[in-house]
């Protein structure tokens, strides 16, 4: 593939105002609170996009696309329950807490709520997901770069190995996002972030349209798929007669429940965006806005993935469709436009033990851009991916900067320095930060679908930690050393049930198994889910024994920590599109008939 002239315009148009934005913004980030939280000036609207768009980096608009095309339209239970529940909850019940305490992050939180250890341990646990969540949008954006030859035309000219092409894709990105996120630090990602949210729709909304036209729409899409893949909840009932290979408690508990409430609520990368916001009720509603393009956004990401797996890769019905021979060497064991992933170095599709080749479902939106994009569409559409990863990037590197320099950096190893000094900080924690995120985009390399294994890492992280906060906000009896020796116990339980389980197909190592093979689970998510349920569970459980065990705090010192303990925020003198508990219920009943609707 070559770029011509109008893509490469449109793509040099986009950073351009990426970066603008970071350098208009930068006289305004005078202080650690500017740099960290945007001075929490941001209007509602603003924040709802910025903290859903924190949400759709390459995790979202490759990884679901990816789970599209190889689980099928089952892949929508990412959004309609686990997400939008989540979303409700922490808009009503959860942000009074966090924006209402004027606590800056989430381990900060946990400090007020318990003890400086259960902070310690959250803040570290916390760091170390952001950096793997951020590698894994580097991993994408560089895989892009690769895959559609973006460098190619440069690195002949000057004679490059074309080799270097995915490592340089990795380092351009980070470059780019360290640069406007240190100009402007939250205020630049935010403001950037809803940029990003505008171009991801322009850019993908085409490609849905062009690829549902061409196999006939809805009903064409269908007839050419299997019923396990069009069908959301038909085949729960087992694990063994659905694609994602979980049945129904375990995508409600292990999903629904503790992956989906342990991020949205618990995740200070989302969190972080509320808490910019100019007053309590706008951050509570921030949550609710987002919801309402959230649940939509399967149309968007997951349909793209379905398309790539039902095209034929032979001319059928006088349609020409292009070959993922011409584009993969050794594609021909591939599936409709999903090539295999290949042998580094020899271009050969890569087995797993059982034989078969691995399919690179990551790959679906890109084959989709080169089948149905003409010039100036495709550099749209390559933007449209481009912001994505740069929002991704952006949002988990503000969240690692703020965790770092207040919850382990100021509490830990300078306290008591001048905001000048806890702002160059956040800064250099900037550039630290990507540093680490780039050695840990490699790890994403080992899986084909990038999803798979950022859930996994949900699993070790927000699982056993929504455990600790319904406790913690519910249950006044709960103690400091339950809150940290059951969320430590919890992580611990989520690590041995990774080491003795494996997915079909898996070899013992990054996947699970590296202590023993006792259980196989149909697949990785539905290891995920388990690998969470039993974090969540260790946690939960251990968390009530040491609580009873030892003495809790005093009630006085619970107020404004604790739901009973804490004045209920009031809507009265609110217009009804301004009532946070409205909202929520309309977002519900909009999510319950989607539901129904793909049954």
């Amino acid at each position: 593939m070559q770029l011509t002239s109008i893509d490469w315009v449109i793509m040099t148009v986009y950073f351009v105002f990426v970066l603008g934005i970071g350098v208009v913004l930068k006289r305004y980030t005078r202080t650690s609170t500017d740099f960290f939280l945007a001075g929490r000036a941001i209007p509602a609207w603003v924040c709802g996009l910025a903290f859903l768009s924190a949400n759709l980096g390459a995790q979202e608009v490759i990884g679901m696309a990816a789970s599209g095309a190889k689980y099928g339209i089952a892949t929508s239970h990412f959004y309609w329950i686990g997400a939008i529940p989540a979303m409700v909850f922490v808009g009503i019940f959860m942000m009074p807490f966090y924006y209402g305490s004027r606590a800056r992050s989430v381990p900060e939180y946990l400090r007020l709520r318990f003890d400086e250890k259960t902070r310690a341990l959250n803040a570290v646990s916390f760091a170390v997901m952001t950096i793997f969540s951020s590698g894994i949008s580097m991993y994408a954006m560089a895989k892009l770069i690769q895959t559609l030859h973006i460098l190619d035309a440069p690195f002949q000219h000057f004679g490059l190995d074309s080799s270097w092409i995915f490592h340089v894709g990795i380092v351009a990105s980070a470059a780019v996002v360290l640069a406007y996120i240190l100009l402007g630090g939250l205020t630049s990602a935010i403001y950037n972030e809803v940029l990003q949210f505008f171009l991801i729709i322009a850019g993908l909304f085409p490609l849905v349209l062009l690829g549902l036209k061409n196999v006939g729409g809805w009903h064409g899409l269908t007839a050419r798929l299997s019923p396990g893949y069009v069908h959301s909840w038909a085949g729960m009932g087992s694990a063994h007669t659905n694609r994602l290979g979980v049945e129904w408690f375990g995508l409600a508990m292990g999903l629904g429940f503790v992956l989906s409430f342990g991020y949205w609520c618990t995740d200070f990368l989302v969190v972080q965006r509320a808490m910019a916001a100019d007053s309590m009720n706008s951050a509570r509603r921030t949550p609710l806005i987002a919801a309402i393009p959230k649940m939509l956004f399967p149309f968007i990401v997951i349909l793209p993935g379905l398309i790539a797996i039902a095209l034929p890769t032979a001319p059928q019905g006088g349609v020409q469709v292009a070959s993922t021979q011409a584009m993969v060497p050794g594609a021909s064991t591939g599936m409709g436009l999903i090539p295999p992933k290949l042998e580094p170095g020899t271009n050969r599709p890569l087995l797993d033990k059982n034989g078969n080749p691995e399919l690179d479902y990551d790959l679906a939106i890109p084959q989709m851009l080169l089948h149905y994009f003409p010039t100036g569409m495709l550099g749209l559409g390559l933007t449209a991916l481009l912001a994505s990863f740069m929002s991704g990037m952006a949002g988990n590197v503000t969240a690692f900067n703020t965790v770092w320099t207040y919850d382990i950096y100021q509490s830990y190893l300078r306290k008591g320095a001048s905001d000048q000094h806890y702002l160059w900080m956040g800064r250099m924690a900037t550039v630290f930060g990507i540093a680490l995120s780039i050695m840990t985009a490699y790890m994403a390399s080992r899986f084909n679908n990038i999803m798979d294994m950022l859930q996994l890492v949900f699993a070790f992280v927000n699982a056993p930690l929504f455990a600790t906060f319904l406790l913690g906000m519910f249950w006044k009896r709960t103690t400091g050393h339950g809150a940290f020796f059951g969320l430590l116990s919890g992580t611990m339980a989520a690590a041995v049930h990774h080491a003795i389980t494996l997915p079909t197909g898996a070899v013992p190592g990054v996947k699970g198994g590296w202590l023993a093979d006792i259980h196989t689970y149909p697949s990785e998510m539905a290891q995920n889910f388990w690998t969470a349920i039993f974090a969540w569970t260790v946690c939960f459980v251990v968390t009530i024994i040491i609580s009873l065990m030892t003495k809790p705090r005093n009630e006085g010192e619970l107020t404004g920590l604790v739901y009973s303990l804490t004045p209920r925020p009031s809507e009265e003198n609110l217009k009804w599109y301004q009532r946070p508990a409205l909202l929520a219920v309309g977002v519900l009943l909009a999510t319950v008939i989607l539901n129904f609707i793909f049954w």
